[in-house]
């Protein structure tokens, strides 16, 4: 049986994926100006193709700054299909970055055409990175002087999700499974399909023995029947503090727990708020799992102006 990796060990510190952004960002641009090259009416019946312009990209906002490549990505790309030269970027604050209000995030010159077809997709995609890391952050900085980590979830915008997790680090939190593929969660659903927790997770280390494998228990029987069979990761459902915190103790001193078979991750998941974080991170927790992350983060109001 191979041992659980938890979420610590995943690359938290990795660069937002270069393809993954350059597809985000085609798929974009297809959305607003139709089937590439695409046209822009407004852009190319009033502003010569030979003009050229000079402006910042600033946000309006306080915010912690994510996605700054996509002004260069997107600018290269909407270059590429006017057969335009691409427009210089020099970036004046870098990603992670907590910014004040007006503060300028990059200057931008070159083709007219280029700078204002790009405009609108860029600011769509930086403002909801900067949402989610602004969101993120707010959540780390409560947990701040506890173990326990926020963890982000499934639960993002169909396409953006590379974006979004990239946003999480950004902002402080830690990213939990990229999607079904690479790691197994067991829920009420498969326990009530496979007959029992410990067959459920039996049936995943036969079919996927390269799996992590993390199960969700709603109590400490569950738990313990999870430890038993070998998972190393649990997700403690929508249990009180004080019922999360026996638990935790249980696992962390009992005979089917820790001291039998070395760390159990533990993370709390459903009905969690920035009121009650720190009463559920004080349970002992090593995690807790927050689907507004991604789910219900605000966009950041940023602009783009020509000077």
């Amino acid at each position: 049986m191979t041992s659980t990796p938890h979420p610590e060990e995943l690359p938290q510190d990795a660069p937002l994926d270069a393809d993954a952004l350059a597809r985000i960002v085609r798929t974009a641009l297809d959305e607003d100006l139709g089937a590439a090259p695409g046209r822009d009416v407004t852009t190319q019946s009033t502003i010569p193709a030979d003009a050229r312009v000079s402006g910042v990209v600033a946000t309006r906002e306080e915010c912690v700054l994510a996605g700054v490549d996509a002004i260069a990505e997107t600018m290269r790309q909407v270059a590429e299909r006017l057969s335009l030269p691409a427009p210089t970027v020099t970036l004046e604050a870098a990603e992670g970055d907590l910014l004040a209000p007006g503060t300028v995030i990059a200057r931008l010159e070159g083709p007219g055409h280029v700078v204002l077809i790009a405009e609108r997709t860029l600011l769509n995609l930086m403002s909801r990175a900067s949402g989610v890391a602004t969101h993120t952050r707010r959540w780390a900085d409560a947990l701040a002087g506890t173990p326990a980590k926020v963890l982000d979830t499934r639960k993002t915008t169909p396409g953006l999700r590379e974006l979004e997790k990239y946003a999480v680090r950004m902002g402080g939190g830690v990213n939990k499974r990229m999607g079904l593929f690479d790691c197994a969660m067991v829920k009420d659903n498969h326990v009530v399909a496979a007959g029992s927790v410990a067959a459920a997770i039996a049936r995943i280390h036969e079919r996927f023995p390269d799996v992590p494998v993390q199960v969700e228990v709603e109590d400490a029987a569950q738990a313990a029947e999870a430890i038993a069979a070998g998972a190393r990761f649990l997700m403690l459902d929508n249990m009180p503090p004080g019922t999360m915190r026996d638990l935790v103790d249980s696992i962390r001193a009992g005979e089917q727990g820790e001291t039998g078979t070395g760390k159990v991750w533990l993370e709390a998941t459903g009905g969690l708020t920035l009121a009650n974080v720190r009463d559920v991170a004080e349970t002992g927790v090593d995690f807790m799992s927050v689907g507004a992350l991604t789910h219900s983060s605000p966009i950041v109001d940023l602009g783009l102006d020509l000077s």
